[in-house]
């Protein structure tokens, strides 16, 4: 259930793919049958020039031409049925280094990838998908829908619209789109001009939305022309500002004023308090064999995501694998100073106490250095009780405030198939 890594021969990778559920064995089985009943129909025309025994199922001179219409319709249907079974491969395979049956194989095994749903927002939910889209094309992103700050805040206020820029990043993130239509999603317009600050994704967005009638149908209008691999949903379409009330008993309003504040963070709340959550979220948490909440900003891309009622509840009745991942590193305004059990612990005083069974903890803790703010995350002085803790070497080596996504996907990959 691995992505496909060294040097096995080619031969190995086409005995992988007659295994059963890749759609070849079929066509080729198909193609053989209408060569043999081919061979069969010449071989009954023969047999009326040469002395040959042959039984007689039909009048001579129908036997051989029967015969030889079947076979060129069972190996035509069979070449066609072949065709689009490996169609979809080849665009994929030139240029690669790697086989065509390497990538058949590989992608045959994302499609048959478990159902998972990640849950939250900013970098680090798109850090999460670029790791787990090479396992498993079965991916729900839940994005939160309370940003209101920069391009996002600014097409919301002006258009009535989703924000659209944590959606434009988990769309590239599990894109299987060309590097330059990626590129484009993400270039931002320079300063000088009407457009400062916004990216192409999100005008694009916000566009779509004006042809198809419904940020949703955007959504999905784009993944289509983004090639994405599974599915992108917000946790609710209602209009929702989030709110924290501070330690020394201010109110902050909104998700780009709460880290500014600089103060420590006590409660954070929705407006409207308890929003209906987007049907499709809850189906797919219902469906779900592994839940993965976070990384990303504990207050502002996760809670109000966990804060929406129904999510909430369904993720706590749900069956599947629930795991927690831990910021690598704090983030200023929000979790300044924070441990592992103090991110665990927020979790649990905003939601539930058995919200999760597992949690990802980076062990790899070394000083960010003076180019990066915040620190790195470590365990803490208090034990963090009625969980699977599992750490693990997370980290990226080239931008210690963010998880690698090839480990990170490695791992909850590797606890999938243990549990």
């Amino acid at each position: 259930m691995y992505p496909i890594k060294g040097n096995q021969s080619s031969v190995s990778y086409l005995i992988r793919l007659l295994s059963p559920g890749y759609k070849i064995k079929r066509w080729l089985l198909l193609g053989g049958s209408g060569i043999f009943l081919g061979a069969t129909g010449v071989a009954y025309l023969v047999k009326h020039f040469l002395p040959i025994p042959f039984p007689n199922f039909l009048p001579f001179y129908f036997e051989g031409f029967v015969f030889a219409i079947v076979a060129i319709l069972l190996v035509l249907i069979s070449l066609i049925g072949l065709y689009r079974s490996l169609a979809p491969y080849f665009a994929t395979s030139m240029g690669s280094s790697a086989g065509l049956a390497e990538i058949i194989y590989t992608k045959r095994q994302q499609e048959k990838g478990p159902k998972m749903v990640a849950i939250g927002g900013g970098t680090g939910l798109s850090t999460l998908l670029r790791g787990l889209k090479e396992y498993s094309n079965n991916l729900t992103a839940i994005v939160t829908v309370a940003d209101d700050g920069g391009s996002s805040g600014r097409l919301r206020r002006d258009f009535g619209v989703l924000p659209p820029g944590d959606f434009r990043n988990c769309l590239i993130a599990l894109a299987d789109a060309e590097p330059l239509v990626k590129r484009l999603f993400q270039y931002r317009f320079g300063n000088g001009t009407e457009l400062e600050g916004h990216s192409f994704g999100n005008l694009f967005i916000v566009a779509m939305s004006g042809v198809t009638g419904s940020f949703e149908k955007a959504i999905h209008e784009s993944s289509q022309v983004l090639a994405v691999r599974g599915s992108i949903v917000p946790s609710t379409t209602e209009n929702l500002t989030i709110s924290a009330e501070m330690d020394d008993q201010t109110i902050i309003h909104g998700e780009s004023s709460i880290p500014k504040n600089g103060g420590k963070i006590k409660k954070l709340y929705l407006t409207p308090k308890a929003p209906r959550a987007y049907p499709s979220s809850i189906e797919a948490i219902r469906k779900a064999e592994v839940i993965i909440i976070g990384p990303g900003s504990l207050y502002t891309s996760i809670l109000p995501n966990l804060l929406v009622p129904e999510i909430g509840k369904a993720i706590e009745e749900s069956k599947a694998i629930k795991i927690y991942v831990c910021n690598v590193a704090t983030q200023k305004g929000e979790t300044d100073g924070f441990s592992v059990y103090d991110h665990v612990k927020t979790l649990r005083d905003h939601t539930t106490y058995n919200l999760v069974d597992h949690i990802l903890i980076n062990y790899n803790i070394k000083p960010l250095g003076t180019e990066f703010t915040g620190a790195a995350v470590e365990y803490g002085r208090y034990p963090i009780k009625d969980v699977k803790l599992i750490k693990e070497d997370l980290v990226n080596s080239d931008f210690r405030l963010h998880h690698d996504p090839e480990r990170l996907a490695r791992v909850i990959m590797k606890l999938y198939h243990n549990e």
